[in-house]
């Protein structure tokens, strides 16, 4: 059975102190959450430890914002699975177009990182989504269908979220249309082999309209960036109509 997830990216935002103020706000302010939706926080790596003491007895389950391949290695600035097991993380976002662009993720990589958290036991968060330019040459479903090809050779996709950002609405503003953003949705469902995986759309998501979003069929839940930095504003949107 699909599962509704509604998960902040925080990015690179949050010291430990502005950490502690916003769960201390956003605990209270999801007290009447239905009990049918995950909620989840992927907060910066130095976060993660402050925030998981914090959580602890809470319906909110951790989440980091990537992870490398290997378990141990040379490998300056990254962090294995073991790591952020360590800190009681459950789930971790995996190729996000940020990634992908300002650090030369390719669908091979994000392969790499998704089977390493999994091997883990993470649940990784995997971002897929096409450029202005490309949806422009209607290439959208090409794109996103070589991710999912590429990236999820040797996935169990029982222990995966697929996220949904079209890149052009991340940070922009310019929400998808959501009827738009749930028949994509339903073309990537039908290229899996578990009709059950939970499929977000993340893209500019907000309290004004995440109700009109979540309103549609294929779509499970939401990746959110920058409304989740704000305990009222994310509350409102893990409690959605």
């Amino acid at each position: 059975m699909r599962k509704i997830i509604l998960a902040g990216n925080w990015k690179m935002h949050k010291t430990q102190a502005e950490t502690l103020e916003f769960v201390a706000q956003f605990k209270p302010a999801i007290d009447d959450a239905p009990d049918d939706r995950g909620i989840v926080l992927c907060v910066p790596f130095t976060d993660l430890a402050i925030l998981s003491k914090n959580l602890h007895g809470s319906a909110i389950q951790l989440g980091a914002q990537n992870v490398h391949w290997e378990e141990t290695g040379a490998y300056t600035g990254e962090i294995s699975a073991a790591m952020l097991n360590e800190v009681g993380v459950r789930y971790v976002v995996v190729g996000h177009s940020e990634r992908r662009q300002y650090f030369g993720e390719t669908n091979e990589t994000v392969n790499f990182r998704l089977r390493a958290a999994q091997k883990a036991g993470l649940t990784p968060i995997l971002c897929v989504g096409e450029t202005k330019q490309q949806r422009d040459a209607n290439e959208t479903e090409a794109v996103i269908f070589q991710q999912l090809k590429e990236g999820l050779v040797g996935v169990d996709q029982s222990q995966l979220v697929i996220a949904y950002e079209p890149i052009w609405a991340i940070g922009t503003g310019d929400t998808c249309a959501s009827d738009e953003a749930n028949r994509v949705i339903g073309l990537i469902r039908g290229k899996l082999t578990n009709a059950d995986v939970t499929i977000q759309y993340g893209g500019s998501v907000n309290p004004g309209n995440v109700d009109e979003i979540m309103a549609q069929p294929e779509i499970d839940g939401a990746l959110v960036g920058g409304a989740s930095l704000k305990p009222d504003s994310f509350a409102r949107i893990v409690c959605f109509q």
